[in-house]
């Protein structure tokens, strides 16, 4: 049996109809804002290298620094550069975002991971750690320095023909530290040792064993002696 609609209850069937279309509309407008607030963090992440471009720039002979930023100069795998950085600029985001040297990786920017490993003045150090005022007139290496005249040095063979790596990340710290232990006649030759002095390098993919045995064969190349 049908029921007559009373003026009413149109009404509110009216009410709740705009309702609906009200929100749907909100629902269309909020995420809409969603979607330009998450552009605008993707934008603020992709023009971060051009904002660190403009604290540490070339900077021309004779040419007094930007306010706000000092001059810093130092030899990265045998080039000299001389940069305006600002005093908060740290090693491993002028390597990367002005050098483009981007085989140094930036993992926990705490020290921890060692993937952001490179030798200056022949130690390694971690780069996210290292101010790079600090390093003016120092020799820097990084992974990209291994290599040279297109000969791959004995680490990186070695990394190689073990297949001492996974997803990769941590490699170019791996390789930077192992070169820096073999070379170092303070650490002992024996497998333990070795763990030891390369424990400030993290792999997450666990490829430790192969890593150890790669660090091993490249020894006698190096010319460490055990």
């Amino acid at each position: 049996m049908s029921k007559t609609e009373t003026s009413s209850e149109r009404a509110s069937r009216a009410d709740d109809a705009a309702h609906d279309d009200h929100a749907q509309v909100s629902r269309r407008r909020f995420l809409q804002s969603m979607g330009v607030s998450s552009l605008a963090a993707a934008g603020g992440g992709l023009l971060a290298p051009a904002a660190a471009q403009a604290q540490a720039s070339a900077l021309p002979a004779g040419s007094e620094p930007a306010a706000g930023t000092q001059p810093v100069r130092f030899v990265v795998n045998g080039t000299e550069h001389t940069l305006n950085v600002a005093p908060n600029a740290i090693l491993l985001d002028v390597l990367r975002d002005n050098l483009l040297l981007t085989g140094t990786k930036k993992g926990c920017d705490h020290g921890q991971c060692g993937a952001c490993t490179v030798h200056v003045n022949g130690i390694s150090v971690n780069a996210c750690l290292s101010v790079a005022l600090m390093h003016d007139g120092d020799e820097i290496t990084t992974v990209e320095g291994l290599e040279q005249n297109g000969q791959l040095h004995p680490i990186q063979e070695a990394f190689w023909e073990h297949d001492a790596y996974q997803c990769g990340y941590c490699t170019a710290g791996q390789m930077m530290s192992a070169v820096a232990v073999l070379k170092d006649a303070r650490i002992p030759a024996d497998d333990h040792s070795l763990r030891e002095a390369m424990s400030g390098n993290i792999c997450r993919c666990g490829a430790y064993k192969n890593i150890e045995a790669a660090i091993q064969s490249a020894r006698p190349a190096i010319g460490r002696a055990g």
